[in-house]
């Protein structure tokens, strides 16, 4: 178990001794709400953890003053940075179960025993608070739309244990033990959410959700534009689907285009011998297409059967 801070940790078991864990909240430039979070997370965790990306305002004093345990980055180096940095330090002080929630004020900290309990009672190794299984709540459209995407390509990169997340960009989680033990993946800024998720389903670790609310009426609202942001994410969720599921991201799209070049060579010919007329560019454009599509083919099955030998290899070691 890890040390206490003098807060006792409140068991979200009923009848169960309370079991102490921490929480871990990634800060930049929240001055303004740090403390709040951190006197609220207090009331339900053995210690809180937060972590300052190298901001430029008081947010680790203020952090330090309202009784949380600081970890200072001497310059910004995105979220994934912070959150392994602030894992580290839970792992250290030995506790077996860890919340993190952003800190820039858009979680609850009301709701963190609901996103623990899983944990705590052993049932999940990773618990994702979603804002999508229920109505409570009130997301923008364009945010919903984006997350709706992210989602969706991230459920297509998870390879193994049939899980499905309905809301993959989720910051507010818990993680137990054996998945503290397991953050073996690199990351870089927001990506952390969507790669977690991936790693762990691959080494088929318990996913579960639980429903949670957010609110995005904060003073720094996000960091990062969420156009620019979304696609940053959207990039990397895209890379890890092509390199874990090579048939997938190749060999679908390079079958849909052989076939659509084969139709056009088809109708190029058939019209010649129709009218006596030959369509020159749609000629091109068929045998272009048709090129593309097989070597998208061969792509997918090579890099599939190069999956599988390493795979088989890690296995046998």
């Amino acid at each position: 178990m890890g040390g206490s801070s003098g807060v006792t940790g409140v068991s979200a078991i009923p009848g169960a001794e309370p079991c102490p864990f921490a929480v871990v909240a990634p800060a930049y430039n929240e001055a303004l709400v740090i403390g709040s979070i951190v006197l609220q997370a207090k009331r339900h965790a053995d210690r809180v953890i937060v972590v300052d990306d190298g901001s430029l305002d008081r947010t680790a004093e203020t952090a330090r003053l309202a009784g949380a345990d600081v970890i200072r980055l001497p310059e910004n180096g995105g979220k994934a940075k912070a959150m392994m940095a602030g894992f580290a330090r839970a792992r250290e002080l030995g506790y077996d179960a860890v919340v993190m929630l952003d800190g820039d004020g858009q979680h609850d900290p009301g709701e963190i025993p609901i996103v623990a309990a899983p944990v705590l009672a052993g049932e999940a190794d990773l618990v994702i608070g979603s804002r999508f299984l229920d109505t409570r709540a009130e997301i923008p459209a364009y945010r919903r739309a984006g997350q709706v995407v992210l989602t969706g390509f991230t459920n297509l990169s998870v390879d193994g244990g049939g899980f499905a997340t309905t809301d993959s960009q989720s910051g507010f989680r818990a993680l137990s033990r054996r998945a503290l033990e397991n953050l073996t993946f690199a990351s870089e800024g927001y990506n952390i959410e969507s790669d977690m998720i991936a790693h762990f389903a691959s080494l088929n670790l318990r996913v579960t959700e639980v429903p949670i609310s957010v609110t995005y009426d904060v003073p720094h609202k996000h960091k990062k534009n969420p156009i620019s942001h979304g696609f940053g994410v959207l990039a990397r969720i895209v890379g890890l689907i092509g390199y874990k599921r090579p048939l997938l991201f190749f060999g679908i799209p390079g079958g849909v285009i052989a076939l659509f070049g084969f139709a056009l060579e088809i109708y190029t010919f058939s019209e010649f011998y129709r009218i006596n007329q030959f369509h020159y560019v749609i000629f091109t454009l068929g045998i272009t297409a048709l090129i593309l599509g097989l070597l998208l083919v061969s792509s997918g099955l090579i890099l599939n059967f190069l999956a599988s030998m390493i795979e088989r290899r890690a296995g046998e070691t």
